[in-house]
């Protein structure tokens, strides 16, 4: 954050009107911009004396917005500083969010011509705001200004704290839902960011819901909702998503336009590679319409297949099984095998000898309240378990404590 130091005994306000006073009427000769200067100074005097401070950026912005081209960045963010300051005195938080908005608003007026500096100044505005809300909006702003801008790499790596951003701010379900979508659609086009664009679109559908009072706006979200719907099933390192759990997403299923991404969606993730492969010698159309390529699909429900088949009661996956189900060679299921390990959704052995995979963890396609009520199970033998061998060790301890006390007395 920049920080002002007074260099004279002036104002730093009133030497700000007056320098931007004298550069915006430069042109127009002594005669006509001594007078202008005197009448802003003066009114700039005014405002500070009665503490019309939204009047004062106004004032401010003006003269500030005509100069923009005629001075050094520098300059310009000294400007900035300053009239961001004064939201430091507003009497009130509606009144520094109304600053705020004022200041904002001209910021990102241009946002292609120095945007990097435009964003610097946003910044430096939101570390001077103390009202939550009125920090929220200005992000946003910040955000819309990257986008617009291209300087998106200068805001990505606050999109890490937005869990705690959203707490200090503590906003509505419809900013968070607004916000959620901005910042997706930043990280999609970084294709290293896929997954966290993929999660904020995740985070964007779960605000919706199917109560009355949503349905209005739920419909809103389909395009979204297909948009995740790909963006999984083209990822190929993503095996696991609570998609079908969201109202947002589930509308698709009665829907005549997107009830075949729907069903793509729940193949995905409920069934295997025979059912794929159904759908496709259907739909092959829809699925290059999409940009999803057929060899692609087919390794990636290959491996959603062995997750499949190791969700039975042994942990133990036939060769023969494996192969069938996966349309392969024998001489190809080790290889799978190892792809499923590499991939991180299985841990497992191969044992050679007897033809089997023994699976002791796999990855959930899906995590819904059944996988919580396996997860709740699993906890609770785990809690029982861990009181047993506490009980185990202190009995064994009272007993040796009994037997050293016996023993003692023994040899009195």
């Amino acid at each position: 954050m920049t920080t002002i130091v007074p260099t004279s005994d002036e104002d730093p306000v009133l030497a700000v009107v007056r320098f931007t006073s004298e550069l915006a009427w430069a042109d127009a000769g002594p005669e006509v911009a001594e007078p202008q200067v005197n009448r802003l100074c003066i009114e700039a005097q005014d405002c500070l004396v009665m503490g019309r401070w939204l009047d004062l950026v106004s004032l401010m912005l003006t003269s500030a917005d005509l100069i923009v081209p005629r001075v050094a960045e520098k300059d310009l963010e000294c400007i900035y500083t300053v009239i961001c300051s004064l939201v430091t005195r507003a009497s009130s938080p509606d009144e520094a969010l109304e600053m705020a908005k004022l200041i904002t608003s001209k910021i990102i007026q241009q946002p292609n011509d120095k945007p990097a500096l435009r964003l610097k100044l946003l910044f430096n505005l939101y570390n001077l705001l103390e009202n939550p809300y009125s920090k929220f909006f200005v992000y946003t702003k910040a955000v819309d200004l990257a986008a617009s801008g291209k300087v998106t790499e200068s805001i990505i790596p606050s999109f890490k704290k937005i869990d705690s951003f959203l707490e200090e701010w503590n906003i509505g379900k419809m900013d968070q839902r607004n916000l959620f979508l901005s910042i997706s659609n930043i990280l999609k086009d970084n294709k290293s960011m896929a997954k966290d664009s993929f999660a904020f679109l995740t985070k964007y559908l779960a605000t919706f819901s199917d109560a009355d009072e949503e349905l209005y706006t739920i419909n809103d979200a389909k395009e979204e909702a297909v948009r995740a719907i790909i963006e999984f099933v083209k990822t190929p390192d993503m095996f696991q998503c609570d998609l079908l759990d969201m109202p947002a997403v589930g509308q698709l299923e009665k829907d005549g336009k997107y009830d075949l991404v729907y069903q793509l969606l729940k193949i995905f993730l409920a069934h295997r590679l025979d059912a794929y492969l159904e759908f496709q010698a259907a739909n092959s159309t829809l699925l290059k319409s999409h940009g999803l390529v057929h060899e692609d699909c087919i390794t990636k429900m290959r491996l959603m297949s062995l997750i499949d088949l190791s969700s039975n009661a042994s942990g133990e996956i036939p060769y023969s099984l494996i192969k069938d189900t996966l349309k392969i060679t024998e001489d190809e299921v080790e290889y799978w095998v190892v792809k499923a390990i590499a991939s991180k959704i299985l841990d497992c052995k191969m044992d050679q000898m007897n033809d089997l995979v023994i699976v002791s963890r796999r990855t959930e396609r899906v995590f819904g309240p059944v996988q919580w009520q396996a997860l709740r199970a699993k906890l609770g033998i785990w809690r029982g378990n861990v009181a047993s061998a506490i009980n185990t060790i202190q009995s064994k301890k009272i007993s040796e404590d009994g037997l050293q006390t016996s023993q003692a007395m023994m040899t009195r």
